[in-house]
């Protein structure tokens, strides 16, 4: 007889309820939220399982990676989808998600989502770390740009390269105010040195993965975006109609700066003159948004066929 697992993963213990192929419950356990703990409950051989389904979370991918080298059947189940199933219980319990859980993987009313590999988890972890220190340190610049306008020392247009000296020249005449901007200077210059660091470790992936090499060939497109594509994942990928702000956001952020930078960009392709189109009649931003989009669909495009940008419709058609 088949079996199924349902698993209410939070962050200390996880709720896990087995049923066989009538839905009978066979067995309901509170463990730790840990592979070692999950398989020694689900590991039993006399449990013959079709299907073990844990919803889509923060522990979702470890805890799904170590089921899967396991050999067990695992399903991770989109969060909205099962949401929507179980809020018609009426006490919400760990253990009646867990039963709601088991029935919903037994009669196959669950939405798949794919899982990131370890690899993407470790991309995924150098552009947020990368972005992270960025905001931080355009953060120490603007507060420091803020400040200082108010003693009417005034920063103005002045690159990465040139801001710590510009700083050090205004104060030069303020000793007390040198000895405030100091502490901001120092820690803005750590996070500059590091985020070099993270950039050099992302060029150094890009120029070994031929994926991101043809992606790059899109106008528009850098490092930073074809390594976002690359690992890029989603439970409700839909490539026609309207962007929405489903899936993941940095992904959406890097196809909006792509757009951009093509649209000010001093190359033509039929891709430009089409998004001129759009700028003309119903405004830059909206032709943005529409670029953004089609950048998605062309570089999904690339990376499932093989293939490159192709710069003219000409070259397309052939």
């Amino acid at each position: 007889m088949d079996h199924f697992a349902g698993l209410d993963v939070s962050v200390k213990e996880t709720s896990i309820c087995i049923v066989d192929e009538t839905g009978r419950i066979v067995r309901e356990v509170k463990v730790a939220s840990e592979p070692q703990a999950l398989l020694k409950v689900l590991g039993n051989q006399a449990y013959r399982f079709k299907r073990v389904g844990l919803e889509a979370g923060p522990l979702s991918q470890w805890l799904f990676s170590a089921l899967a080298e396991a050999g067990l059947p695992a399903v991770c189940v989109e969060t909205r989808h099962m949401q929507a199933v179980l809020k018609a219980q009426i006490n919400k319990t760990d253990r009646n998600d867990a039963r709601g859980i088991a029935q919903m993987i037994r009669a196959g009313l669950y939405r798949p989502v794919h899982v990131k590999t370890l690899r993407s988890q470790k991309l995924r972890m150098l552009l947020t770390h990368r972005k992270l220190l960025q905001s931080k340190a355009i953060a120490i610049e603007n507060d420091l740009r803020g400040t200082l306008r108010n003693f009417g020392l005034k920063v103005g247009m002045v690159g990465k390269a040139r801001f710590e000296a510009r700083i050090q020249e205004l104060v030069e005449n303020f000793p007390d105010l040198g000895v405030l901007v100091e502490p901001l200077l120092v820690v803005r210059r750590a996070l500059r040195e590091q985020i070099v660091l993270l950039h050099r470790r992302l060029l150094a992936i890009v120029r070994e993965d031929e994926v991101c090499q043809r992606l790059m060939t899109t106008p528009g497109v850098g490092p930073v975006v074809a390594l976002t594509c690359s690992k890029y994942q989603s439970g409700e990928i839909d490539w026609s109609g309207r962007i929405s702000r489903c899936g993941d956001e940095m992904m959406r952020v890097m196809l909006y700066e792509a757009a951009q930078s093509m649209l000010h960009s001093k190359k033509w392709s039929w891709l430009k003159a089409w998004a001129m189109q759009i700028a003309r009649r119903r405004g830059m931003q909206k032709a943005i948004v529409a670029l953004a989009r089609r950048l998605a669909v062309i570089m999904h495009r690339i990376w499932v066929d093989g293939t490159e940008f192709r710069w003219t419709r000409e070259v397309a058609a052939a």
